[in-house]
């Protein structure tokens, strides 16, 4: 396990960075963001995603069904100027009523998607928040990339083996074990496995909706490595944009949806 997955304020920090240098030039190529904007994160965590669309005027809603995370949010906000254009909700997306909050022009999921059971239901369920014309900003690994399983979460060695979550799902649990893994660690690693999300999948999930792909791009090195391995960003090669093959190699897509 690396130090930013127990150190709350270095993951806000990065988080922070990453969105305020790539998931938002990203975004206002598609859409430029204004100062009129009502902006939701769903999935926010502890808030740094948020911090960048308060900076740039937006008013913007933080949901996520883990209520730890929001205390952390309001910690990291709190005495912030902006404090009064945030609104943070510790529910489950399925049970806030859409009727209860603005339509917001922008939804924006960072490595979210991922990890959600059922996620055709769910993008079709993201239709009631976003207002005609508005949009949802999705990124996500493609679960056939090297630590797409999110092996690195791991204590033993087994957080260091690239592609190790591509084992059928007996023998990676018992690989973990082997490695001294806890049986809750090795629970919730099983659970990514079971929510596996693939590229073509997620485009057949997209076809199926009421949005539409306005944007995308696919990054052999993901823009957050930046940060966090000091890494420079780099966009799939055209001789890797193959259907298939590029599973093994996107080790995130960045997209932008429409509401038709």
């Amino acid at each position: 396990m690396q130090r930013r997955h127990s150190d709350p304020e270095q993951y806000f920090r990065e988080q922070a960075s990453t969105t305020a240098r790539h998931v938002l030039p990203f975004v206002e190529r598609v859409r430029p963001l204004t100062g009129e904007m009502t902006v939701a994160e769903i999935g926010c965590g502890g808030g740094g995603n948020m911090l960048p669309l308060l900076e740039a005027g937006c008013t913007v809603y933080g949901i996520d069904v883990n209520s730890r995370a929001i205390s952390l949010a309001e910690q990291s906000f709190a005495g912030h100027p902006a404090r009064e254009r945030l609104t943070l909700i510790a529910s489950d997306i399925y049970d806030v009523d859409p009727t209860s909050l603005p339509p917001f022009d922008l939804i924006i999921m960072r490595d979210v998607l991922e990890h959600i059971h059922d996620q055709e239901r769910f993008i079709g369920h993201l239709y009631r928040f976003v207002k005609p014309g508005g949009g949802v900003f999705i990124a996500f690994p493609p679960f056939m990339m090297p630590f797409a399983g999110h092996q690195q979460m791991c204590e033993g060695p087994a957080g260091r083996l690239p592609y190790l979550h591509l084992l059928p799902r007996k023998l990676y649990a018992l690989t973990l074990r082997m490695f001294g893994e806890t049986r809750g660690r090795i629970e919730g690693l099983l659970e990514i496995k079971d929510t596996r999300l693939h590229l073509w999948r997620f485009h057949r999930i997209v076809r199926r909706s009421p949005f539409r792909v306005a944007r995308e791009e696919l990054w052999l090195v993901n823009p957050n490595y930046e940060v966090k391995f000091g890494l420079r960003p780099r966009r799939l090669p055209k001789a890797l944009n193959i259907p298939w093959m590029r599973e093994f190699f996107v080790t995130t897509c960045y997209v932008f949806l429409t509401r038709q």
